[in-house]
């Protein structure tokens, strides 16, 4: 089914009691709105509307001047209230931490990108991202070609476009008239731009990670970009987009826990004891509550203080930048492979609490693993534990830069 996107609307300076509040009001309803699919429109629009999109942008430029780490705090948060919610951010997050480093970098170019971009945050737009294509290649379908009358336009069809079903604005990789790939955003309201609910993964239902197309849309040369070469860069934001999934599984971890607590205290009688036993005095339920926690704590924890790591990175002076990026994008290479499997774990084992009153479609336990599974798919864990020790072993990572043509 085809969705329009939303309308812009400015963006007010970011409330913390506002969106707490909103948080109270996804989590009530997450489980049924998963069920249904109804899409996140209204919980998008109530984010926008506090300012959530121009957390990150400079204050100078009428954002919040939020870190990135003060950013990703907040995509655990909503995560925890519903992980489609936290997940759909992660292009528009990495496309803002993408605009930080070139206006820090400074010159005529990157700092003028960046300048062009934050009133656009700041009156609430939001970027969806479009890279990725169902090919039996690595190789772009998705043109950028000047017509006879001199305009650029896109034409092209992406798949696993997170976000861009919501977005204002989409940011997509695509080929021009050389062959050569470049980066570039498009306006989402034009009629060339479609995008489809027609994801069909078991979790992650709501994130809009199905299907954009683009049909002859006009694009700004001011919005195209040429892909850098600065190694500084793919460190950079290979450390944010994973991050930012890393943050999603953490919520989902709070969540489970949250969840699986509320279970437990309104059961009456454990599995085979005769009468009442409440479950909360079980020392075994007691033990698979302690290993979610624990998950949950240590997820967290992690997470956030790569994101510390990341934004030291990004602060150290440009000679030792290069150096501190590459360091902190391995140990989120690390990252991914321990804390997608803890939470695994822990969302297959919080089942032991209820027996088959646990597997109830209304209590819904069964998404966290679905979702956590879903997210953790998405860059495969074993590709990056393969490259640690490729690093350990001989000092060299493999090169995953994406092919121009």
């Amino acid at each position: 089914m085809a969705v329009a996107t939303l309308r812009r609307q400015v963006a007010a300076p970011f409330d913390e009691a506002a969106f707490a509040a909103l948080l109270v009001r996804a989590a009530e309803d997450a489980v049924q709105r998963e069920q249904t699919r109804t899409l996140l429109h209204d919980q998008l629009r109530a984010l926008r509307g506090l300012g959530f999109g121009a957390l990150a942008v400079p204050v100078e430029h009428g954002g919040g001047g939020a870190s990135f780490r003060e950013v990703l705090a907040h995509v655990v948060r909503l995560s925890t209230a519903d992980a489609s919610l936290g997940h759909v951010w992660r292009g528009h997050v990495a496309f803002v931490e993408a605009l930080r480093l070139d206006h820090d970098a400074g010159g005529s170019g990157p700092a003028d990108h960046a300048r062009r971009w934050y009133p656009r945050l700041v009156r609430g737009g939001f970027v969806g991202n479009a890279q990725s294509e169902r090919q039996p290649t690595a190789k772009l379908e998705a043109r950028l070609a000047r017509g006879a009358d001199g305009v650029l336009r896109l034409t092209g069809r992406k798949y696993y476009t997170t976000g861009s079903l919501y977005a204002d604005w989409v940011h997509v990789a695509a080929l021009d008239d050389d062959g050569e790939r470049v980066a570039l955003t498009v306006d989402a309201s034009h009629p060339g731009v479609t995008s489809t609910d027609d994801w069909d993964g078991f979790g992650q239902l709501l994130t809009g990670s199905g299907t954009t197309a683009f049909d002859g849309v006009p694009v700004d040369p001011a919005d195209v970009r040429a892909p850098s070469d600065e190694p500084e860069r793919w460190h950079h934001l290979g450390s944010v987009f994973q991050l930012c999934l890393l943050a999603v599984v953490a919520g989902v971890a709070q969540r489970a826990l949250d969840d699986t607590t509320a279970f437990v205290r309104g059961r009456r009688r454990t599995f085979g004891f005769a009468g009442e036993t409440l479950p909360r005095e079980d020392p075994l339920v007691q033990l698979v509550v302690g290993e979610l926690s624990s998950a949950a704590s240590a997820a967290r924890r992690l997470v956030l203080s790569l994101a510390d790591d990341v934004d030291a990175a990004v602060a150290a002076p440009p000679p030792e930048r290069r150096e501190a990026l590459a360091v902190v994008q391995r140990e989120v290479f690390k990252a991914q492979e321990v804390v997608p499997r803890l939470v695994l774990d822990a969302s297959t084992r919080l089942f032991e609490v209820g027996g088959a009153s646990a597997l109830s479609l209304s209590a819904g336990l069964d998404r966290h693993w679905r979702n956590v599974r879903t997210v953790a798919s998405h860059n495969p864990a074993l590709q990056r534990t393969r490259a640690v020790g490729l690093w350990e072993l001989s000092g060299e990572l493999p090169d995953w830069k994406a092919p121009g043509r």
